[in-house]
């Protein structure tokens, strides 16, 4: 079975034309209305029970299914979900399905998403006296800041259906780094925790021809930077990986006026709740005892953010057989590192077994020299929305019938 032959010509069109249509006119964030408005249209006339959210934009769309449900009689269910919202970046593509709105475009794939899983509700749809269970599906916004998933959960997500959910499912297109048509993904730890740390440094102003009667928070937050990464390789195991980048160095007005503070902004990332829990008291005592000992002292601010993004080794292993069975064992390639981006999908994977994957959705000759998610010139071919739309499909369906 290829992907395309398992959609109706008109559904597949209907996919592409979605797509697009949200290409052209993306949203950011919580408040994804158009986007919303696109969605229940495309699901207009379906057998489904929809809910919209309350502080976001989602819709959930739950499917009934009508196959036997097992001895139990356990009506369970599957999560299948798309995320929705752009980027604020200016697009730098000569397509004639260019972001229309200023600043804003869909530079990670989330139109994608959507379609695919648009895609998969009316593949399912079809094929809904063979479901063995209930699907939901999660549209949802925010994935790029500041974490629909999580809203969605408080909302009563797991408890739409009204029965136990037994596994989620979630993909990720790529516009980079693998041939087209290529999925790939690996158990365990997928994709890291992403957190913020801002560090700042508090000292005394004064005149710069002067710095024996003043304070200097600049040259300790310069010390203060290259003490962290000595703090990364010598006080944690290289065999479990984290990064921690000071992506902004702030502070001072002019070249002879010592300010009175400096500011460190870091991400850091880590692919264990373990080194998430020690790496920020690790911070803080290196960032206090460096301080102390030139008399200044630190500030610091902790925005914590996404957790690790972790595969159930199981449903992992049933998302791998199934995309080898139905696309081919050619089409999967297995991460042997986890990716050190983060995904608000995580939050689902805390309560329910899941598995998360990637699929390239390339049209470079070569992947790596193409531009990457996140860049203004990222190009998604939407030649793959029926395979997303397939593999959700298939997903659900083989996954209900299992009586794990």
């Amino acid at each position: 079975m290829t992907a395309s032959s398992a959609l109706p010509a008109d559904v597949a069109d209907l996919l592409v034309a979605v797509r697009r249509d949200i290409h052209r006119d993306p949203e950011i964030g919580m408040a994804l209305p158009r986007t919303q408005r696109r969605i229940l249209d495309a699901l207009a006339g379906l057998d489904l029970e929809i809910t919209l959210g309350r502080d976001l934009d989602s819709v959930v769309a739950v499917l009934r299914g009508g196959a036997a449900v097992g001895e139990s009689g356990v009506r369970r269910a599957v999560i299948l979900r798309g995320d929705m919202d752009a980027l604020p970046l200016t697009e730098d593509l000569d397509v004639d399905y260019v972001s229309e709105v200023n600043g804003v475009m869909h530079a990670c794939g989330h139109d994608l998403h959507v379609a695919g899983l648009i895609g998969a509700v009316h593949v399912l749809h079809a094929r809904r006296a063979e479901l063995a269970g209930d699907v939901i599906f999660m549209f949802q916004p925010g994935e790029e800041g500041p974490g629909g998933a999580r809203v969605m959960l408080d909302e009563g997500l797991l408890e739409v259906s009204g029965g136990p959910v037994i596994a989620a499912y979630a993909l990720h297109v790529a516009s980079a780094g693998q041939p087209l048509g290529m999925w790939f993904g690996r158990p365990g730890p997928q994709m890291a925790a992403a957190d913020e740390c801002i560090i700042r440094v508090v000292g005394a102003g004064g005149h710069g021809s002067q710095p024996h009667l003043a304070k200097d928070p600049v040259p300790v937050a310069c010390e203060i930077v290259l003490a962290l990464q000595l703090m990364v390789t010598r006080q944690f195991d290289a065999m479990d990986p984290l990064v921690v980048t000071v992506g902004r160095i702030a502070g001072g007005t002019k070249d002879n006026i010592i300010p009175d503070d400096a500011t460190l902004e870091l991400t850091v990332r880590t692919f264990s709740e373990a080194n998430r829990e020690r790496v920020h008291p690790a911070i803080q005592r290196v960032a206090d005892g460096i301080a102390s000992a030139h008399g200044l002292r630190v500030e610091i601010t902790r925005l914590m953010g996404y957790p690790v993004t972790v595969n159930d080794d199981t449903e992992y292993a049933f998302l791998q057989e199934t995309v080898e069975d139905v696309f081919g064992a050619d089409r999967h390639y297995l991460m042997p590192h986890p990716e050190a981006g983060a995904e608000d999908f995580a939050f689902v994977a805390e309560r329910v077994p899941s598995a998360y994957v990637f699929l390239s959705a390339c049209p470079a000759n070569d992947p790596s020299s193409a531009p990457d998610n996140h860049s203004p010139r990222a190009h998604f071919d939407d030649s793959v929305l029926p395979d997303q739309a397939v593999l959700l499909a298939e997903l659900a369906l083989r996954r209900l019938r299992d009586p794990r």
